[in-house]
């Protein structure tokens, strides 16, 4: 099945998911059910009741009898005012409203009815043009199947009994047309595939996802908590979770300092002027923290990105191309005011901290720098097991963006002629963009086959321009550095929520927070533990992060073996080295990894550990 067909697959089930709420509850009030990622969904308000979970079962049996009746989805279409007729007898108030906004501005039903509304692209060659004129605008479309009819652009699939495999997931709060000031309506979503294998696949990976969600591995584990008194977005890291932070920030300063990258340091608040200049305020400014100085009537806000700043120490010398490129890095934490209903987790944080970096390069130094941001995120994630694709992020036709048209061009080309280069598996999409310049997003995938965007390479013309920027060419003449941007893991709160689920909390050894604890089995070995504990205090891990000494533990309680060996599993601790009398007297030890167990001599054991 093609994209377009699965399209059309899951556009129907929402008609059928509308078509089974409104046999059970005869007086629902339908909004708009488009296709979103591996589902679907469908608005829906009820008035005073609620569909709880414990209803899915009875929605899905009547869907199901939709289904067998293998009705045709028949089109057909009307004037606009008859479709409003339509609408009021229906009693369909949210329709009768789309179709009064369509009569009014002359928009198509495009905007609102299908997958574009919410942010998904219809499959190429689908739905004709999104936009037409008042004039155009004389009849609009309705789908019927057996006794249900829905106003619809469509497409949908030949009939009601060739739909593929579905279930029901969840049902949340949803503001009509996105806006808190509307009604509230009961959004039920549903996925859909082609076959139950791959409905099976999909809700297996799902339960896999449950748990290995970081927000309970994060407790689990004791890596980072929240408080109310501290608020919303803002999580605090425990001893074990910041070593964890600390060893991916090290990991990445690691590999751009090889790379020539020096650190700088920037202040946490700057005057509103810095981004007013930069173009962040009127673009941001609604999502900055603004401070308040009690000295001085200086608009002052916390720092919600860096690159600003670090063009302000490129500033502050002349500079000649001899000096170029010219290579910062700063790993610092900044502030945003997203909005509480969008946190979660460490997805979505207020403070977040960046692993930044910024050259400033001549134009024929590009391609060198961007080749050797490329084989850092490579490496990166090759390290961590999750492979890359890559997305080229490009403007669209709006006015959002900064910066000659021309430039945007160039931009574009030679971050594709990058991405080709290096054999990178690679899309395009425009309107993905950073509003100064175009970007290299890296997707990876992880563990359970999920996409998450990590690492970012953009290249920027605008702020070196509204900034002022130069150098001394090697003619004498004054010219305008390109920065480029790159974060390797982006947000370190966010790569930490990828990385601990696609790890399930079982960390490779060099990041693990606590490498290695030793489980006695009885006092008798006391003595040769504080043996063991030498050994491993002289060995310093040198792959991937360097000089990374070893982080171990003892666990010589008055407890049986086996709760000790249950309490390190639960804490996922990737080595335990279990010590008994034999153990002592033949002088060695028993390694436990999750590959299993096996005897290793005491001299040996700082080399094993070492190739693990």
């Amino acid at each position: 099945m093609n994209d377009e067909q699965l399209y059309a697959m899951r556009h129907s089930l929402a008609h059928i998911t509308a078509q089974a709420v409104q046999h059970l509850w005869p007086n629902a009030k339908f909004g708009v059910g488009p296709v979103v990622e591996n589902g679907f969904y469908y608005d829906i308000d009820l008035g005073d009741e609620q569909i709880s979970e414990s209803d899915f079962k009875k929605i899905e049996k009547e869907m199901r009898s939709i289904i067998n009746k293998d009705y045709p989805f028949e089109r057909s279409e009307m004037p606009i005012d008859d479709a409003l007729a339509w609408a009021k007898n229906a009693e369909q108030p949210y329709k009768m409203e789309l179709l009064n906004d369509l009569k009014r501005e002359g928009t198509t039903l495009a905007s609102e009815l299908d997958a574009t509304m919410m942010g998904m692209e219809l499959p190429a060659g689908i739905g004709g043009s999104a936009h037409q004129s008042v004039q155009s605008v004389v009849d609009v479309s309705f789908y019927t199947d057996g006794d249900f009819t829905d106003l619809c652009r469509g497409p949908h699939a030949e009939s009601t009994g060739k739909v593929g495999a579905f279930k029901l997931m969840r049902v949340a709060g949803a503001y009509w047309r996105g806006n808190e000031k509307n009604a509230q309506m009961q959004r039920l979503y549903g996925v859909a595939f082609t076959t139950k294998e791959e409905l099976d696949a999909h809700l297996e990976m799902l339960e896999q996802a449950k748990a290995r969600d970081h927000r309970k591995l994060g407790r689990e584990l004791d890596l980072y908590t929240m408080s109310p008194l501290v608020g919303s977005g803002l999580p605090l890291f425990t001893p074990r979770g910041t070593i964890l932070r600390d060893v991916a920030a090290q990991y990445s300063n690691q590999l751009r300092q090889a790379r020539g990258f020096m650190k700088v340091w920037t202040p946490h608040i700057t005057k509103q002027d810095l981004y007013e200049a930069s173009g962040h305020w009127a673009k941001f400014g609604d999502e900055l923290f603004l401070v308040t100085s009690q000295e001085t009537s200086d608009k002052m806000a916390l720092k919600p990105m860096n690159c600003p700043h670090h063009t302000q120490i490129y500033a502050s010398q002349p500079r000649s191309y001899r000096d170029m490129p010219v290579r910062y890095l700063e790993t610092t934490t900044d502030y945003r005011d997203e909005k509480t209903g969008e946190l979660g987790g460490l997805n979505r944080v207020r403070s977040l901290t960046q692993d930044d970096s910024h050259v400033f390069a001549t134009p024929d130094q590009i391609e060198q720098e961007i080749d050797g941001l490329l084989a850092s995120a490579r490496e990166l994630y090759e390290t961590i097991g999750m492979k890359l694709r890559v997305r080229l992020s490009y403007r669209d036709d709006s006015d959002a963006y900064l910066g000659e048209a021309g430039l945007w061009e160039s931009a574009q080309r030679q971050l594709k002629a990058a991405v080709v280069k290096n054999k990178l598996d690679f899309f395009e999409q425009d309107g993905e963009a950073a509003f100064y310049g175009p970007k290299i997003d890296f997707m990876a995938t992880d563990a359970i086959g999920r996409e998450h965007q990590v690492a970012t390479v953009q290249l920027d013309f605008v702020q070196p321009q509204r900034f002022g920027l130069s150098y001394t060419d090697y003619d004498g003449s004054s010219a305008q550095p390109v920065m480029i941007h790159c974060a390797l893991l982006g947000s370190i709160e966010r790569f930490l929520s990828v990385f601990i689920e696609h790890t399930g909390g079982w960390f490779p050894l060099w990041a693990a927070p606590e490498q290695v604890r030793i489980l006695t089995i009885n006092d008798t070995v006391l003595d040769y533990v504080a043996e063991i504990e030498e050994v491993l205090a002289g060995t310093v891990l040198m792959k991937p992060v360097k000089y990374n000494e070893l982080r171990m533990s003892r666990d010589d309680r008055n407890e049986s073996l086996g709760k000790k060996i249950r309490e390190a599993t639960k804490m996922k601790i990737p080595v335990q080295l279990i010590v008994g009398p034999k153990d002592k007297e033949q002088r060695e030890v028993s390694v436990r990894t999750q590959a299993g167990e096996e005897k290793v001599a005491l001299a040996s054991l700082g080399v094993y550990l070492k190739g693990l």
